[in-house]
Parts: C-alpha cells; sequence; structure tokens
C-alpha cells in the first residue's frame, strides 16, 4: 500500500500549514511504532484544551479510530476510508456540514492527514492476492508519531487539574473558616472590626472568576488565607485574655476562702457583732453596692436564694457558692433568650455574680418581663452611668415573697 505522500485536499478547500505539518509528522514515524489506539485515544483527550480540538471534534476522531480493525496502530499503515454516512452513523447521527467542519478541527490540530483521491471519495484499491495497494481516507498515523507528545500533555493537564482542585479546596475551606470565625466573634462580642472583615470577604470573593486557573486562584487564596489568620488572632488572644482571667481569679479567690475571717456566704454581723440579727431588708440596704472582688457580690448569696428561689431549679448540683450561681444563671440566661453578647456586657459592666443575680432576679419576674434581654441591656446601660443598683431589685423581690406567704401566728 502507498503511504505517505504529500496529498492536498479535493474540492475549493486549501492546503494549510497544518495539513503540511501533518504530512511531515506522518512521514517521519517509524514504521515499527505501535500504540494502543484507545490508550492514546485517552491521552489526547485529557490533553485536548492544550491541543485545540473540541469535544465535537474528538467524537469524530474516536468514529474515525473505530474503523481501524486492530487494536493498535502502527507506523505502517493507519488509514481509515469510511464512507461520510458510515462516519456519520458512528459519530451518533452528526450532519454531514458539521462532520467536516470537525474534521477539518482534526487536521488543523494534527491529529490526522487527509489522504484525498482524485474525485474525493474514500476507498481501497486491492492488489491480486488481496492486498491493499492503494487507499485513500483518513491517515491516523500523527497519533503513533506524536503518541509520547500526547501523554506528557496528559500529564501536565493531570498535575494542572489536580493542583486547581486543591486551591478550590482550600478557598472553600479557609472561607468557611472566615465566615464561622466573623460569626463567632460577633456572637461573643469579641473587640474588632467585623463590618470591616465581612466587606473585605465579600470582595475577595466578588474576585474569583466562574471557571479560573490555578494561577489566578492562587493570589486570591493567599489573600483569603491572610485574612483568616487576622481573624483567627483575634480569636485566639480573646481565648487567651478569658484563660488568664479564670487563673487570675481563682487565685484571688483561693485567697480569700482561705481567710478565716471571712465568710461571704453568711449574714454579716452588725457591730455589736453578739446583738439581735439585722432584717435582711436593713442588710440589703447597709451593704456595699461595689465589692472588690467582682466575682462575688456584696449581697449573701443565702439573701440572694431568698429572693430569687426560682435560680435553684435550673441547677445541676445545687448552688452553694457564687461560681454556682454564675453558671447556673447562664444557663437559665439561655432559657430566658438572653444573647450571649448580652450576658458578656452585663459581666464586664456589674461583675459576673452581680449580673448572675440579675439574671435571677429577671427569671423570678419572667411572666411580667417580655424581653428578657432588652430588660438585662437597659439594666446593663444605666449601670454603666451609674444609675443601677441591685439592692432596691432585691427588696423589691422580698416584700413580694413575704406578701405571698401565708402568715403564721
Amino acid at each position: 500500500m502507498q503511504t505517505h505522500i504529500p496529498a492536498s485536499p479535493f474540492g475549493p478547500r486549501p492546503l494549510s500549514l497544518a495539513a503540511v505539518n501533518g504530512q511531515r509528522t506522518a512521514k517521519t514515524c517509524p514504521p515499527d511504532a505501535v500504540v494502543d489506539k484507545w490508550r492514546v485515544f485517552r491521552a489526547v483527550c485529557e490533553a485536548r484544551s492544550m491541543l485545540g480540538a473540541t469535544e465535537r471534534a474528538l467524537a469524530v476522531l474516536s468514529a474515525l479510530i473505530s474503523f481501524h480493525p486492530d487494536a493498535e496502530l502502527s507506523g505502517e499503515g493507519a488509514l481509515v476510508f469510511p464512507s461520510n454516512a458510515q462516519l456519520s452513523l458512528r459519530a451518533h447521527g452528526m450532519a454531514p456540514a458539521t462532520l467536516r467542519r470537525h474534521l477539518a478541527v482534526l487536521v488543523e490540530c494534527g491529529l490526522i492527514v487527509r489522504r484525498d483521491s482524485p474525485n474525493g471519495k474514500r476507498f481501497a484499491r486491492k492488489g491480486q492476492g488481496g492486498a491493499i495497494e492503494q487507499a485513500f481516507g483518513f491517515d491516523l498515523t500523527p497519533l503513533v508519531a506524536r503518541a509520547a507528545e500526547f501523554e506528557r500533555l496528559a500529564d501536565t493537564v493531570r498535575a494542572e487539574r489536580r493542583a486547581l482542585h486543591l486551591l478550590r479546596e482550600r478557598l472553600t475551606i479557609c472561607r468557611r473558616d472566615i465566615c464561622k470565625m466573623i460569626e463567632l466573634g460577633q456572637d461573643e462580642g469579641m473587640r474588632g472590626d467585623w463590618l470591616a472583615y465581612r466587606e473585605r470577604y465579600r470582595l475577595l470573593a466578588l474576585r474569583i472568576p466562574r471557571t479560573a486557573t490555578a494561577a489566578q486562584l492562587e493570589p486570591l487564596a493567599e489573600a483569603f488565607a491572610q485574612l483568616a489568620d487576622e481573624i483567627r488572632n483575634i480569636l485566639e488572644r480573646h481565648v487567651n485574655s478569658k484563660n488568664t482571667s479564670a487563673n487570675e481569679s481563682q487565685t484571688e479567690r483561693h485567697k480569700q476562702n482561705s481567710n478565716p475571717d471571712l465568710n461571704l456566704e453568711s449574714e454579716p454581723r452588725s457591730g455589736k457583732e453578739q446583738g439581735a440579727a439585722t432584717p435582711p431588708t436593713e442588710q440589703a440596704e447597709r451593704l456595699p453596692q461595689q465589692p472588690q472582688d467582682r466575682q462575688t457580690s456584696a449581697y449573701p448569696l443565702s439573701l440572694v436564694l431568698r429572693a430569687c428561689p426560682d435560680i435553684v431549679d435550673y441547677a445541676r448540683n445545687g448552688i452553694s457558692d457564687w461560681a454556682g450561681l454564675v453558671a447556673t444563671a447562664d444557663l437559665a440566661r439561655a432559657a430566658l433568650g438572653i444573647s450571649p453578647d448580652a450576658w458578656r456586657q452585663a459581666c464586664e459592666v456589674i461583675g459576673p455574680a452581680d449580673a448572675a443575680i440579675v439574671v435571677a432576679a429577671i427569671l423570678q419576674r419572667a411572666d411580667a418581663i417580655s424581653s428578657a434581654g432588652g430588660y438585662l441591656r437597659s439594666l446593663t446601660h444605666k449601670a454603666r452611668a451609674g444609675q443601677f443598683s441591685i439592692g432596691p431589685v432585691l427588696m423589691a423581690l422580698l416584700r413580694a415573697r413575704d406578701k405571698a406567704l401565708p402568715r403564721t401566728g
């Protein structure tokens, strides 16, 4: 069979440099070169973006390869000569005009070579022994000659695709972390310009293209990572400050409890120490409002529990100290609908112990308060301005409780 002969296209189609280059490639292919036809086709499919081939052009190439009877293509002869009707059927019923357009794409990409007959027909001429002496059709020899090149291009595409996939995963995780960290910072009322962080995140998200390359996503991933690091530093500083404050307050409580003359949970004695007990209402009026240790209150714990008995229902193991009251108030404020931010602000302004007393008082009057969170914020605002005192609240609750109790002789 006569092969690797220069050929120009039949009809008005001009000869292109790509067609000449494809003929040169087929001519330089070693005759003993052999490749698996479907393996090289898969490599071409993966590298199609670098070759300039379209998906439908590759469908036509698949149909052409299917006409080759052997499982392998060789440099000695890889020519197929199907008619347009047969080729259209194997190309899933592609229209003749569309078929011709995609065949031209395959020629321009250097994947096939046209071997047109004088009249443009595709056929094979056999000799006396039945062997094909001459054939006109499509030469697949460029697939054999460029098989190693296609594999290298496919490896490059796979590496780029993997890098792009990893970058997209990194972006997704980073964006998720940023959103949740901003939400946490706002819910906990941490100090930080959270609106500015949200705006930076929004502007970065708008820069992400719908179809992006790894080179386009790399700087965006770095920018998102930098933003996430800034927000994470704020959260870590907040956690460190809370741990430090907890350790210091624990040490301070240990020093105070080690003093045998100081008992915060017992009712204070009068100046005579041996005289009659002072009524609880008068005690509340005479006690100072701002203790030095904000983890405790100036009011006896027993007095608070007597004025606000409902808080005990939320205690897990009873309330025996101020820490237990603060922990129980934290549980009760969630049941009342008080946000963590409102609770945090109250603790900062009037101290955790007094804030727990206020929550217990709100719980005691829950039926008369429509918005517990708003009421706590209002009291916190008044306390910040020096216009709020817990003493009158406790006295009012004690008077209401005394009126509700049945009188005895």
